[in-house]
């Protein structure tokens, strides 16, 4: 009997000295929360200096010398061919001007029925795109063609230099991707291109956007032998 008591004895001891499973499974998914949290939460777009990422697939806003045509379904004599101004204000037929620099098509939608709320009754409203900002990257610094050049389909960064010539002989294989977002924030992020380039991190060759720059650094090798001179001692680099 006194085995028995002191067996029970030992095993409420040892139960009470382990936290319970259930409060370690509540432990271990707050911190997992939390460390998710960490890593994939949005940044608060309330607070100017951290500013929300951009989206994966935005709409195209609205830019300085785009051509709409808008087309109202019960009202035909109100279409019109309009020019977005280099203040980004469009001027509509009986309504004045409006402001669409920077306005998603189906935004530019909302506000002309709203511009036209005095002249028409719950007006239908179609806006087309006739002439529009073509999208583009920008590949500058050691490649042998550097410029500017059409977007007209998904690219990554090594697809881009590709495009530009490829690395001069003259640059690093760690370049800059920088964006410009529509808040006017710029991102800029470091690629380790050459770990890619030896199927290391494939994850370092990421997507181009439109208005994407990308920048090619020199080798610091270079930039040191320009300024060494010849012929006095001084070891030559090659």
């Amino acid at each position: 009997m006194r085995k028995f008591e002191l067996i029970i004895s030992l095993a409420l001891l040892f139960a009470n000295s382990i936290p319970s499973a259930s409060a370690q499974g509540v432990t271990k998914t707050q911190n997992s929360t939390q460390t998710i949290a960490g890593k994939t939460a949005p940044a608060n777009s309330d607070d100017p200096t951290h500013p929300a990422p951009g989206q994966r697939s935005p709409r195209y806003p609205i830019n300085r010398s785009d051509v709409l045509m808008i087309s109202f379904a019960l009202s035909p004599e109100f279409n019109q061919k309009v020019t977005v101004q280099p203040d980004g204000y469009i001027t509509l037929q009986s309504a004045g001007s409006l402001s669409v620099m920077g306005m998603t098509v189906p935004e530019t939608v909302e506000a002309i029925k709203k511009a036209y709320t005095k002249t028409l009754h719950e007006p239908i409203v179609d806006v087309d795109l006739l002439d529009f900002q073509k999208a583009y990257f920008i590949v500058t610094g050691q490649v042998t063609k550097p410029g500017q050049y059409d977007l007209r389909y998904d690219l990554t960064v090594s697809e881009a230099i590709a495009m530009a010539g490829g690395f001069m002989p003259t640059a690093k294989t760690r370049v800059y991707l920088y964006h410009r977002s529509a808040t006017g924030w710029v991102e800029a992020r470091e690629l380790k291109l050459s770990d890619f380039l030896h199927g290391k991190n494939v994850n370092e060759d990421v997507g181009v956007r439109s208005g994407d720059m990308i920048f090619v650094p020199e080798k610091t090798i270079t930039k040191v032998r320009k300024y060494i001179p010849y012929g006095i001692g001084v070891p030559v680099l090659y």
